[in-house]
């Protein structure tokens, strides 16, 4: 008998592994189940937006793959999926047509005809169509199959506008036989980039406005998606809109873990959450660090060892790799001033979150002897918002820094290596001196933890009533439908915020000693801030982790101030109960 695994079947292939792959969930539930439903015809096209690295391709593939081999071809109410990624430079109107149909066709009959190969093989043209033409007698097509290759005929030969013709097939088919596709469009803003000199964009409002085939968008390019793609233009209002943001720290602490098992890395229960708060939560760094770790053969047990990888990943390892590739395509598309290293160089260097025009031409003159005018300069940093390298608020004409820690950094890295010309093994060994002062920026490890944990509760307890014995509270607790946000911070250890129900939280994982009233006094101090700052008018819940539980004068405080609060084995069980795992065994 073979024990050996088999790998699950896929028509486009994942990138992250089974193994390493955390959350989303809701995310791959909504597009399949939002698939589905265009069987129906209630599903309207859908852009997802996110920062890059978030994970969008990968729960595209994933959806994709579900709804190619968990469906019955045969079944009327089945719905063909097809994936599809604009390139990064698009030859000609022809080029683009004849690719775009051919990978239509590879998903259409290859759903049908339920053959995996032909879209994963390497098919085109002649060989595709001879292909193709063999598997006729495996699904009833009629006479739709002699349509689509006489359109791929057409083109061949030379048609008016053939971008159009190629975009509004999908819709045509379905529209003809009245069944159901959905196309799975990814690298959506390499529609509107400076090499493509003709509008593909422009002929999707009527492709995407089909009830029976809804296009689903997502991209690696924020702002060109949303301000100029889907927010304006023929597109505009056409798609509803879905965002995809950081992992939850809980989540995020999770994947580290699980890439730590995966790539042979020694990570501790207590550093995996500061891995994730130093990489802004954000998927990819999390395993690029992890993979570094792996590389150098170092155990992050510490924030020393952290610093370490941190300052040789964004120097020189997998992070510089990513970004330095990603920061030097885009200048080389928009550097006809010769200054937009530097510009967006010295952008990254300010301090304040909103950037100084006046100050970056200054500085230009001061370090390259350059005198640049402020029209020029705005201009030049409008281009750098389209690459998402910084924010563009064009209601006020200003500018800020991109909320992505990681890319900050690197951008001051890339900027002392690329620009100013320093060497690599010097920028390194300075960056981890540097990083050596954010030690025990945490102080207190087991507590953050915790909090990393209670901020999960709040997030899976969304629209649920949660038993009162897990709090101490005689009534079970009505949670908030939807919270938010949910943040971690410095004057307040965790805040839940929603409309109707504020939850301010704290955390206090002392071993063999009970939590007494300052305890207490400083979770009412937490409240106290918030409501000076937000002044809200929804039910305040306070709540404290105890591992230990309360002294008897504690429980009497907690008691008259109605304060709720949890030991470690009433959390444990909470997070049990909630689907969540409880919180790890660590020695004092």
């Amino acid at each position: 008998m073979n024990d050996a695994i088999k790998m699950p079947p896929w028509v486009v292939k994942p990138i992250v592994p089974d193994a390493v792959y955390t959350d989303r969930a809701e995310f791959l539930e909504y597009f399949y189940n939002a698939a589905l439903k265009a069987a129906t015809r209630r599903t309207m096209s859908t852009v997802l937006l996110g920062q890059r690295r978030m994970g969008k391709t990968e729960i595209f593939k994933r959806v994709v793959n579900r709804l190619f081999f968990e469906q019955d071809p045969h079944d009327p109410q089945a719905v063909v999926p097809v994936y599809y990624s604009f390139a990064n430079t698009i030859k000609d109107e022809n080029s683009f047509a004849i690719d775009y149909l051919e990978n239509f066709l590879k998903y259409f009959v290859g759903f049908y005809t339920q053959q995996a190969d032909l879209v994963t093989g390497e098919l085109k043209d002649k060989v595709l169509l001879a292909r193709i033409e063999d598997c006729r007698k495996l699904y009833p097509f009629g006479d739709t199959l002699d349509l689509l290759l006489t359109h791929h005929q057409s083109i061949h030969k030379g048609v008016n506008l053939p971008e159009q013709t190629a975009l509004w097939i999908p819709r045509m088919v379905s529209d003809i036989d009245d069944t159901s596709i959905v196309m799975f469009l990814d690298e959506f803003q390499n529609t509107r980039l400076p090499q493509c000199k003709f509008d593909v964009s422009g002929w999707m409002q009527h492709a995407v406005e089909s009830p029976t085939c809804p296009h689903f968008v997502t991209g690696s390019a924020m702002s060109i998606l949303a301000r100029e793609v889907i927010g304006r233009g023929a597109l505009f209002g056409r798609f509803r809109g879905q965002d995809i943001e950081p992992l939850p720290n809980y989540y995020g602490t999770e994947l580290a873990l699980k890439a730590a098992h995966y790539y042979g890395v020694k990570l501790s229960e207590l550093m995996a959450p500061v891995v994730v708060d130093r990489c802004g939560a954000n998927p990819f760094y999390i395993t690029a660090v992890i993979q570094q770790a792996a590389e150098l053969q170092e155990i992050i047990a510490d924030e020393e060892a952290l610093n370490k990888i941190m300052a040789v990943d964004l120097s020189s390892g997998f992070i510089w790799g990513e970004l330095n590739d990603q920061v030097s395509r885009w200048i080389e598309r928009i550097n006809e001033h010769g200054v937009t290293k530097w510009i967006l160089y010295l952008s990254a260097l300010q301090e304040n979150e909103f950037l100084s025009l006046e100050k970056i031409q200054k500085q230009l003159w001061e370090r390259d002897q350059k005198d640049i005018p402020l029209e020029t300069i705005r201009k030049v940093l409008i281009k750098l918002s389209r690459g998402d390298l910084l924010e563009y608020l064009e209601l006020g004409n200003k500018f800020r820094k991109i909320s992505d820690p990681i890319l900050l950094e690197f951008l001051k890295v890339w900027g002392r290596i690329e620009v100013e010309g320093h060497s690599q093994h010097k920028v390194q060994y300075e960056l981890q001196n540097q990083y050596g002062v954010l030690k025990k920026r945490i102080n207190e490890y087991k507590g953050y933890l915790a909090e990393v944990f209670m901020s999960q509760v709040l997030w899976s307890g969304q629209r649920k009533k949660l038993p009162g014995r897990f709090f101490n509270s005689p009534q079970d607790l009505k949670m908030p439908n939807r919270f938010v946000f949910v943040n971690q911070g410095r004057e307040i250890d965790l805040v839940g915020a929603a409309g109707e129900a504020v939850w301010i939280c704290q955390s206090r994982w002392v071993t063999g000693k009970k939590q007494g009233i300052k305890a207490l006094q400083e979770l009412m101090t937490q409240r106290d801030i918030f409501v000076e700052c937000f002044n809200p008018h929804g039910k305040m819940y306070l709540w404290l982790f105890a591992h230990e539980g309360l002294t008897s004068e504690g429980l009497k405080f907690a008691c008259e101030h109605k304060i709720l609060w949890s030991t470690r084995t009433q959390f444990d069980e909470l997070l049990v109960y909630l689907g969540l795992r409880p919180l790890p065994h660590i020695k004092s």
